[in-house]
């Protein structure tokens, strides 16, 4: 929760004349002298000294940031990274407690070269490298790591984004050359019934959802990618196809949890990439909003579609499904901007950035040509490797989703082989699921 406190703290530090953000870093350190309750007097006492240096450093940022009135990458990094620093001790302590020698690592300040824009697959291995030899030099102690990799070209959060430290786990585990990456998640949606890993469908949605033992690192993106969270993709990239990488429950930390495997079905069963296909999964991706350009432009052109891309980004708003004829283009976007509360949820803030920012690149489409915008929609994707191969799938998803009486906005497919997408509006989209979950994965022959 500190990483949102915190984004909180720092919109909060930008209001002319707001000390909200005084109050926020307060209730951080009340939380975590809380945590100590559980620890011996001696180590509580020294966890409480640390952790007000800490709130007292991120109070002394924010009030420049205040007095400045702006914030730039390197400020925010700074700030989110203390946070993670705050938590990381607090496991040190807790292991030092239970008995088991561990060692607090802080890689805020790892990165000592001149890093590259983009961050390079070169800058990866180069980091990796480097963070093997310190976590080698822990020796036998557990060493107990800061998700944050700091001084990042454009900060970290915006090069890398929300769910960072899975990525750094991922150059970790090439550093040490694992044989196994581990990632335990406490999402939601796997927190309820205790499940050991992912579900082809959501279960707090879908009752009858059932565990996926395995998935293709392709589905895993596209999952990732449209609503379901399952890990940050530059973590796969990173990994496989030399480290296996497992999904599980963090209240189920023994379970078998789900394998994110490479192409070793292919070389166990030659005819495995022939073979009809059944889907993997189905998800949705909630807070999407359609924008559909008419121009009597020819608007099929690559610098057409690049300025309207162009104009979208800067009002940080991200092109997830577009489908275009000679004169009209749609997009179904989703706004960029981080949410300060918790995943999925928006408070009235929140809400007001994001309408600004839409209406705002709206006007600057209407000099393309006549703009409507549809609100309140929502992707529904069916993901599965091979999905092409599979025949009449996409027919069979569309006709279940017609036989319901829930309407069509936008399709996509053929941009991935494994997943076709359609936009249907947020009110079916709970129906949507429980249709296609019945049709496509209960009851296919």
């Amino acid at each position: 929760m500190n990483y949102y406190s915190l984004l909180k703290a720092i919109r909060a530090a930008l209001k002319y004349g707001s000390t909200e953000y005084e109050s926020i870093i307060c209730d951080i350190l009340r939380q975590h002298i809380e945590g100590t309750k559980i620890l011996s007097s001696k180590r509580a006492d020294q966890l409480i000294n640390d952790f007000s240096i800490e709130c007292e450093n991120v109070r002394q940022l924010l009030l420049d940031l205040s007095r400045r009135g702006g914030v730039d990458s390197t400020s925010e990094d700074r700030i989110l990274s203390i946070g993670e620093r705050m938590s990381t001790k607090f496991m040190t302590a807790l292991l030092e407690e239970r008995g088991t020698p561990a060692e607090y690592v802080d890689l805020s300040t790892i990165i000592t070269w001149d890093a590259p824009q983009g961050l390079s697959q070169d800058f990866y291995r180069t980091l990796a490298e480097v963070i093997g030899r310190r976590i080698q030099a822990c020796g036998s102690r557990v060493p107990v790591i800061t998700g944050f990799f700091g001084n990042v070209p454009g900060g970290i959060l915006n090069t890398c984004g929300r769910g960072y430290s899975d990525l750094l786990a991922a150059i970790v585990a090439v550093g040490v050359n694992a044989k196994e990456l581990q990632v335990l998640t406490c999402q939601e949606h796997i927190f309820y019934r205790q499940l050991k890993g992912l579900t082809n469908i959501d279960p707090r949605k879908v009752p009858t959802a059932t565990l996926l033992e395995s998935i293709h690192p392709s589905e895993a993106n596209e999952l990732t990618f449209f609503g379901s969270e399952v890990i940050h993709h530059f973590t796969i990239e990173q990994c496989i196809p030399n480290i296996p990488i497992r999904i599980k429950n963090v209240r189920e930390p023994d379970g078998s949890g789900t394998l994110i495997f490479s192409d070793d079905k292919k070389r166990l069963d030659p005819y495995y990439d022939q073979r009809p296909r059944r889907p993997t999964a189905v998800t949705v991706k909630h807070h999407i909003t359609v924008v559909n350009v008419h121009s009597h432009r020819k608007v099929g052109s690559p610098e057409f579609l690049a300025q309207i891309c162009a104009t979208l980004a800067q009002w940080s708003l991200a092109v997830d499904l577009f489908e275009l004829n000679e004169c009209h283009v749609s997009l179904a976007v989703h706004s960029k901007s981080p949410f300060i509360t918790m995943v999925g949820t928006k408070d009235k803030e929140d809400v007001q950035i994001q309408h600004r920012d839409l209406q705002s690149a709206i006007q600057e489409l209407q000099d393309f040509g006549s703009v409507k915008v549809i609100h309140e929609m929502a992707i529904l994707s069916l993901i599965g490797k091979g999905l092409k191969r599979s025949c009449g799938m996409a027919g069979r998803l569309f006709s279940a989703l017609g036989d319901n009486n829930i309407n069509i906005e936008m399709i996509s497919q053929g941009a991935s082989e494994i997943n076709i997408s359609c936009v249907i509006t947020e009110r079916d989209a709970l129906r949507a699921l429980n249709v296609v979950h019945t049709e496509l994965f209960t009851f296919l022959e």
